[in-house]
C-alpha cells in the first residue's frame, strides 16, 4: 500500500468513525424528543387499567394455560395469584381472561374429593414435575384466595348473567364456611385456613387482612344455607380490625395499625400475639391490605365501621405529612422495621388517605403511582414486581371508582333446587 492509499484509508476510517458517532447522538437526541412528546400524551383513567392489564397478561400469565405466575419466585403459581387474576378479568370484562383462568384453577387447584377450595401453591417439584407442592404445605388452603375467587365469580355472575358462575361461587361459598370459618362463643371468626379448624389447639390463626367484609354481605344474598351468618362474619371482621389494632399485643403499645398476624383464643375469644416469629404483628407485607379491604367496603356499602376503622389509622397520616414517605413495615407500636420505600405500601395505603385524609391521598396517587406510569410502553417505569404490580393496579382501580360491584343490580338469585 502506498503512502497515498494508506492516508486515504486513515482518512475513510475516521470519516466513518465520526459518522458513528454523529449516528449515536442523534439517536439519542431523537429518543429524548421522543418520549418529551410522548410525555405529553394524554389518557384517561381507563386507559391507564387498561394498558396495565394487556401488559400484565403478557407478563405474568402463561401463554397457553394462563397461570399466574410469580416470576420472584421461581414462577409458582398462588391461590391468591389467581384469584387476583380473575378479579381483575371480571373488572376489566375480559371474559376471555376469567374463563380460560377458572379453568387452569379448577383443573389444577381443586382439592377435588374433600371440598371446592383450592390448594395454595403450585409449582415445579424436585423430581421436574409440576404440580401442588405438597412438601410445602402447598395442599393447604388460603382463606383470602377462597374468598376473592368466590367473590370474583359473584361479580362475573352480575355482569355476564351466566348461572355456571354462580352455582360455583355457591360451591365456594358453602366450604369457606364449612372448612375455614369457626365459631367462638358465639361469634364466628374467618380462620388464616381449613388447617386450622382440624388442629387441636388453643388458639387459631388469623390474618386480619384477610378479612373482606364487603364480599361477606354478598355471599349472605347468594348463600341459600341459613345456618351461614355471613352478615355477622362482616359485623364480626370490623370488631376483630378494630381489637387487633387498639391492642398493644406484644409490644408496649400500639400505633392503631391493624397487624398481619393474631391468634384467638379459642376459649375466650382473647386476640393474642403468636409465638411463631414467621407469624409477627408487624404492618407490613399482610396488613397492607388491610386498608385497601375496608376503603372498597365504604366505596360499594358506605358502612360507618369501615370508615372509622380507617379514620383510626392517622398514624399513616402523620407519617405521610411529616416526611412526605412511607417505610415499607412498621412494628405494632408504630418503629421502623423496613427502611425503605414499597410499591405495595403505597397501594395498600391509598384506601385509608382516600377516606380520611383526601388531600395527602392525591399526593400520593400523583406521586407514587400514576408519575409512574409510561403511556408509550403501557407499563410502570420501575417494576414493582408481582405483588406491587397488582396492588398498585387495584389501587388505581379503587382510586377512580372503576372496580364495580357487578352484584348491586342483582334483585334475586335463582334457586339452585
Amino acid at each position: 500500500m502506498t503512502p497515498k492509499q494508506k492516508k486515504l484509508t486513515v482518512t475513510i476510517t475516521m470519516l466513518g468513525f465520526l459518522i458513528g458517532i454523529f449516528v449515536i447522538i442523534n439517536t439519542i437526541f431523537n429518543l429524548t424528543d421522543f418520549l418529551q412528546y410522548n410525555n405529553t400524551i394524554i389518557y384517561s383513567n381507563r386507559d391507564v387499567m387498561n394498558g396495565l392489564w394487556e401488559n400484565y397478561k403478557n407478563d405474568y400469565l402463561e401463554a397457553g394455560t394462563h397461570r399466574t405466575l410469580d416470576r420472584e419466585r421461581g414462577n409458582i403459581t398462588t391461590s391468591e395469584g389467581q384469584s387476583y387474576t380473575m378479579l381483575r378479568a371480571v373488572w376489566m370484562d375480559d371474559k376471555e381472561t376469567f374463563d380460560n383462568n377458572w379453568r387452569w384453577t379448577k383443573d389444577n387447584l381443586r382439592r377435588d374429593g374433600e371440598d371446592h377450595l383450592f390448594s395454595w401453591l403450585f409449582g415445579q417439584r424436585e423430581d421436574g414435575s409440576y404440580g401442588v407442592l405438597d412438601e410445602h404445605g402447598g395442599h393447604n388452603t388460603a382463606s383470602d384466595a377462597d374468598t376473592d375467587i368466590a367473590l370474583a365469580l359473584a361479580l362475573a355472575y352480575g355482569r355476564w348473567q351466566d348461572e355456571q358462575y354462580l352455582i360455583e361461587a355457591r360451591q365456594v361459598i358453602t366450604d369457606i364456611w364449612n372448612k375455614e370459618v369457626i365459631v367462638i362463643n358465639g361469634d364466628p371468626y374467618l380462620l388464616a385456613n381449613n388447617v386450622e379448624k382440624t388442629l387441636p389447639k388453643n388458639s387459631v390463626i388469623v390474618n386480619p387482612s384477610y378479612l373482606a367484609p364487603y364480599a361477606y354481605k354478598i355471599f349472605a344474598q347468594i348463600d341459600e344455607d341459613p345456618e351461614h351468618r355471613w352478615n355477622d362474619l362482616a359485623s364480626h371482621s370490623y370488631e376483630i380490625i378494630e381489637r387487633s389494632m387498639e391492642q398493644p399485643l406484644n409490644t408496649e403499645t400500639s400505633a392503631v395499625l391493624p397487624p398481619d398476624w393474631i391468634e384467638i383464643d379459642t376459649t375466650t375469644g382473647e386476640i393474642i400475639a403468636s409465638d411463631n416469629p414467621d407469624l409477627t404483628t408487624n404492618f407490613g407485607f399482610e396488613a397492607l391490605r388491610t386498608p385497601w379491604r375496608l376503603a372498597l367496603d365504604w366505596q360499594w356499602f358506605q358502612d360507618e365501621r369501615s370508615k372509622e376503622l380507617l379514620e383510626k389509622m392517622d398514624f399513616l397520616g402523620t407519617q405521610w405529612r411529616s416526611e412526605k414517605k412511607l417505610q415499607a413495615s412498621y412494628g405494632h407500636d408504630g418503629t421502623i422495621i423496613d427502611n425503605f420505600e414499597s410499591a405495595s405500601m403505597y397501594a395498600g395505603t391509598l384506601g385509608y388517605f382516600m377516606v380520611a385524609d383526601p388531600e395527602s391521598a392525591e399526593e400520593i396517587y400523583t406521586e407514587k403511582m400514576i408519575n409512574l406510569y409510561n403511556p408509550t410502553w403501557y407499563a410502570w417505569k420501575d417494576d414493582p414486581g408481582y405483588y406491587g404490580t397488582n396492588w398498585r393496579w387495584f389501587s388505581v382501580g379503587l382510586y377512580n371508582e372503576l372496580l364495580p360491584n357487578y352484584t348491586a343490580l342483582v334483585t334475586s338469585y335463582p334457586s339452585s333446587s
